[in-house]
């Protein structure tokens, strides 16, 4: 099974890629936020990667982040979702708000991604949720969305895991009149309007 590679990018898209290893050259299918965040062709890159071998062909999926390699063999374990599926969803949205709407159990929120319907959200939320929690807790800081709705939307999630219900957290969170503001100042503020 290969690992992770490392080499020269070749050729990029939205769905795949081409890595030159040792003379060796590659195809591999990624989401669009690792595609988005590819350096230019013809710059080294290593990627993290799931090998999946059926009976009539081998993929390989590529990822930069680590979380996002554990997100995607989190979805894969979910019944009826493939590796394209599992792709698709990540594709969907940012990591770190993928991870907030699956740990949040917010389903509404993932049938906004092309594919997923409300069986297949219900689904993710039910059989993901905690391990998706335990992704976004160790995922670092950089992983994180940076728009203001975003850490919005990550911050209701936090006061929700914090204990608090989901309408009241995000009544909190409406309140503030810094929404451009870090989640650590969102959240923080939301607990002292919550606590007043």
């Amino acid at each position: 099974m290969i690992a992770s590679l490392s080499g020269t990018l070749g050729e990029k898209s939205p769905e795949r890629l081409v890595l030159e290893v040792g003379g060796v050259v590659y195809a591999v299918q990624v989401s669009l936020q690792t595609f988005a965040d590819l350096p230019p062709a013809g710059a080294t890159v290593r990627l993290l990667v799931h090998t999946e071998v059926r009976e009539d062909a081998i993929e390989l999926f590529g990822f930069l982040r680590p979380a996002e390699r554990a997100l995607f063999h989190l979805l894969r374990k979910v019944k009826g979702v493939g590796p394209r599926t599992a792709l698709g969803v990540l594709s969907g949205m940012p990591l770190g708000a993928l991870l907030a709407a699956v740990a949040g159990g917010d389903g509404a929120r993932l049938q906004t991604i092309p594919g997923v319907g409300k069986k297949l959200a219900e689904r993710i939320v039910v059989e993901c949720r905690e391990g998706a929690a335990a992704l976004a807790a160790g995922a670092p800081r950089a992983e994180a969305p940076v728009g203001a709705e975003a850490v919005l939307g990550e911050a209701v999630s936090a006061l929700v895991n914090l204990g608090y219900k989901r309408a009241e957290a995000e009544r909190a969170v409406e309140r503030i009149k810094r929404p451009a503001a870090p989640l650590e100042e969102v959240v923080r503020a939301a607990l002292q309007g919550l606590s007043g």
